[in-house]
């Protein structure tokens, strides 16, 4: 199978029914997605497959045969970061920081669709990415700011 992930194609020859989870951390050695509940239900897996964000514990590979798939780490990078993470570091949302890279990738994909959300989209659009240390406030405000950010504002 061929995918192409955070701008590199790759070939992987991996079960049909492996999780893209696992075809990133375990066969391509990117560590930024995390397994957290295995069962789409927490978010922390999330990646953008093809722009979309999905939950990455639940795609297998057969579905994935030349997706483009962008992770945390093809998101920004550490010497030009995305506005969202310069945000998120401004607003000091991670606290253990366990679920922030699906937090993140979900908001990319919340600001792709709605460059200007109010509190109720942000609700809505990161209601499925849960946070044990309870950074709501923190991440709606991040988002916000990096929509300003974004706007040129």
């Amino acid at each position: 199978m061929k995918l192409t992930v955070n701008g590199t194609e790759h070939t992987v020859d991996v079960e049909p029914d492996m999780p893209l989870l696992w075809v990133l951390r375990d066969e391509l050695g990117i560590t930024g997605v995390k397994y957290g509940c295995g069962i789409a239900q927490c978010g922390a897996c999330t990646v953008h497959v093809d722009g979309v964000a999905v939950r990455s514990c639940q795609i297998t590979a057969d579905a994935l045969d030349g997706s483009e798939v962008t992770t945390i780490e093809g998101l920004g990078t550490p010497d030009a970061l995305h506005a969202l993470q310069e945000a998120w570091i401004e607003h000091q949302v991670a606290q253990c920081g366990y679920c922030q890279s699906g937090q993140i990738m979900q908001a990319a994909t919340l600001l792709d669709l709605n460059p200007m959300p109010g509190d109720q989209d942000i609700d809505e659009a990161m209601s499925g990415n849960l946070c044990r240390c309870g950074t709501y406030p923190r991440i709606r405000a991040a988002i916000k700011t990096a929509a300003t950010k974004m706007q040129g504002a």
